[in-house]
């Protein structure tokens, strides 16, 4: 690997994090060499008119608030400790409404900014292996914890999070060929607690495949949640009988597919990158797509 390609190749962790900030880690398989750090920023626009309820796909959303858009603006930090662990900030602040005015039920805005939630990880390569042909294999694993920065609301369907502290364990492993064309895995299981209402913990999955050199990097993934409890909107259980009413307590699953490409504009230290995502499948939760724009700082 060339020296320019390493000194970029930090920023494919903080293109894993802006399109869907509900559950998926700043985690991948590649780490920064000692003192090294990556400070980025990335502006999302993404939008929906269809929502699952259940897993039944309908037009607009359990409180008839017509389509929902939101705007976030990611910041990201990484920094190499040695060349096997590093850390990871992110934070997001973001912007959601309802596109036609109508109020949300539970906080009675249509609109709602803020601050969401600060996430600190730190990552470990436990194991790397190289082959005579020139592809090696990397095994590593992170934890981190995620809190909200806001005192937001965090039941509504405009809500900017769920306000639950979270912990992440991820394990993650990588195969990269010696032309740089890279396969990796993920599977981690996100633990939550929210001190009013019980939020389903979920297990997190992510495959992705891409390519780098010294001039781009670019991958396509899969992302997914599988919470393992919950109630289903429009269900007997949900808002009936004593139920719960908070959309907080739902099985929140998904599916979505992303793709991103950066490229350096000026010595190999800033450079841009954008992206598109949008969802494939899901439960109790928007069918979104949208893009995102970013400019990165490695140093």
């Amino acid at each position: 690997m060339s020296k320019l390609t390493k000194r970029f190749l930090g920023i494919a962790a903080f293109l894993c994090f802006p399109m869907v900030t509900n559950a998926q880690t700043p985690i991948t398989g590649f780490y920064p060499e000692k003192n090294k750090f990556t400070i980025a920023t990335m502006y999302s626009n993404k939008s929906y008119d269809k929502f699952y309820r259940g897993k039944t796909l309908s037009d607009g959303n359990p409180a008839n608030l017509g389509d929902i858009s939101s705007s976030i603006i990611s910041l990201y930090g990484e920094y190499g400790v040695n060349d096997w662990l590093s850390a990871v900030v992110t934070a997001p602040y973001i912007s959601i409404k309802s596109d036609n005015g109508n109020p949300d039920p539970v906080h009675n805005q249509s609109r709602q900014s803020g601050l969401q939630d600060l996430s600190l990880f730190m990552k470990a390569r436990f194991l790397e292996k190289k082959y005579d042909n020139g592809s090696k294999i990397t095994l590593g694993g992170a934890t981190g914890v995620t809190f909200p920065l806001g005192n937001y609301e965090g039941n509504g369907i405009l809500s900017i999070g769920n306000k639950s502290t979270t912990i992440d364990g991820i394990v993650v492993a990588q195969y990269t060929t010696k032309i740089n064309l890279f396969t990796e895995i993920q599977a981690g299981y996100s633990a939550r607690s929210n001190s009013d209402f019980k939020i389903p913990n979920a297990f997190l999955y992510g495959f992705k495949v891409g390519y780098y050199n010294d001039w781009i990097y670019t991958h396509a993934k899969l992302g997914i949640q599988d919470s393992n409890s919950g109630y289903d909107i429009g269900s007997a259980e949900f808002g009936s009988n004593g139920g719960p009413v908070a959309l907080s307590q739902t099985q929140v699953d998904y599916t979505n597919l992303s793709f991103d490409v950066y490229v350096p504009v000026y010595q190999q230290n800033i450079g841009v990158s954008a992206g598109y995502g949008f969802n494939l499948s899901g439960r109790n939760f928007g069918k979104e797509r949208g893009l995102s724009i970013g400019v990165v700082y490695k140093n």
